[in-house]
């Protein structure tokens, strides 16, 4: 699940992403082009009820891939996303626009 929540200049988007209790994970980051799909940069934090959240301020105006990575090794999308593209591992990312 995704929330957005534009300053109030609209230059920037702070972007809840949500990962649901249902992933049964017990580790999960947000990787994407905003950060270079690194696998350490963006972890979420796992809620009382199994779920995990981040939030994280992007530049509005753009669209982008992104992917949950859980328990370090299993890649999931959203499936609340703006959109999906296909990519070069022959699966889809998940997009947000903002």
């Amino acid at each position: 699940m995704l929330k957005k929540n534009y300053s109030q200049t609209g230059r920037t988007c702070r972007v809840t992403f949500k990962l649901p209790a249902e992933a049964k994970a017990k580790s999960a980051f947000v990787c994407g082009e905003f950060n270079d799909w690194d696998k350490s940069i963006n972890p979420m934090k796992k809620l009382k009820d199994g779920s995990f959240s981040a939030t994280i301020s992007l530049d509005s105006g753009s669209s982008y891939r992104f992917r949950y990575l859980l328990d370090g090794e299993r890649w999931e999308n959203d499936w609340s996303a703006d959109d999906y593209k296909n990519n070069e591992f022959g699966s889809e990312d998940s997009v947000i626009k903002v």
